[in-house]
């Protein structure tokens, strides 16, 4: 079954402080919360084919829309901030005490920022595809990796995707494009458009003021991938060997750096590490998520 289709799944709604959270549920069982990332485009349903082998392994698996993005509550603030903020709400107002949490793309940096600010309520880690987690190999790649993707960003926030428009970008992010069915594509054109575009590039405005600031002499925070070592909790990292910048040959830098650091980088996978890599995925969670 197309996994845009299929059936099971129901919008469910609920109030998280002042936003209306929109969610996907399946299972029961400790709970799991599976984090989307920010691109636009992006939502829950970008694990829609993950929700039943997770749950299937007695786990209570829920993915939710952040503000700003699906169907979840309009907000021009696309922060970490404000995304670790909702996620507690959401805890709160779904009266779960402590989850794993599955992070995609830029939501793996809230993940490992609730583990190490929140451990007690936070059971497990798993990564998939941040590559802001990984090591820059040197100052000069940082930089033209950052301004490259600025400059896609800058593209996409000048006009309102079309349904091929929303195909590249698929493809671009996908190294199997037979699983863009035209019911994915419709379903992940849904998200791109109207409040969701409008919230894009908002938070696009946002990130061009706040770089045109003068910086101040603060010392800088160590980046989270630092900092990886310090979380307490089990944590799982998985990466396409295909993904964009350079993150097969950062992966290897942090693995050479931490060795005793659960990761597994996917053949064949590119950087929606849930649809490419989804069997390697709950191969590799299920007993995770266990432990």
């Amino acid at each position: 079954m197309d996994a845009a289709t299929d059936t099971r799944f129901e919008d469910k709604f609920v109030e998280a402080g002042e936003f209306r959270i929109r969610y996907l549920e399946e299972g029961e069982g400790p709970v799991v919360l599976l984090f989307h990332g920010a691109s636009l485009g992006s939502s829950a349903d970008v694990f829609r084919r993950n929700l039943a082998p997770l749950a299937a392994a007695g786990r209570r698996v829920i993915a939710f829309d952040f503000p700003g993005f699906g169907l979840s509550s309009y907000t021009e603030d696309g922060s970490v901030a404000l995304k670790k903020k909702v996620t507690v709400a959401f805890m709160d107002a779904m009266g779960i005490d402590k989850a794993a949490l599955v992070g995609h793309s830029q939501a793996g940096n809230i993940c490992v920022a609730l583990a190490l600010e929140m451990p007690a309520r936070v059971t497990h880690v798993v990564i998939l595809g941040t590559g802001s987690l990984l090591p820059p190999l040197d100052s000069g790649v940082g930089k033209k990796e950052g301004a490259a993707q600025a400059r896609l960003e800058s593209r996409m926030a000048k006009a309102e995707p079309t349904i091929e428009d929303t195909r590249k970008l698929l493809e671009a992010n996908l190294f199997h494009h037979e699983l863009i069915t035209d019911a994915e594509l419709n379903l992940r054109h849904s998200r791109s458009i109207g409040e969701n575009f409008k919230a894009f590039c908002a938070r696009q405005e946002m990130a061009e003021a706040a770089k045109a600031k003068p910086r101040d002499d603060k010392k800088p925070s160590r980046p989270l991938w630092e900092r990886l070592i310090e979380v307490k909790q089990p944590l799982l990292m998985i990466y396409g060997r295909e993904d964009r910048a350079r993150a097969a040959e950062r992966f290897a830098l942090l693995k050479q750096m931490h060795p005793d650091l659960d990761m597994h980088m996917a053949e064949g996978c590119k950087h929606l590490v849930p649809w490419d890599a989804a069997d390697m995925f709950h191969r590799l969670a299920v007993p995770f998520l266990k432990s």
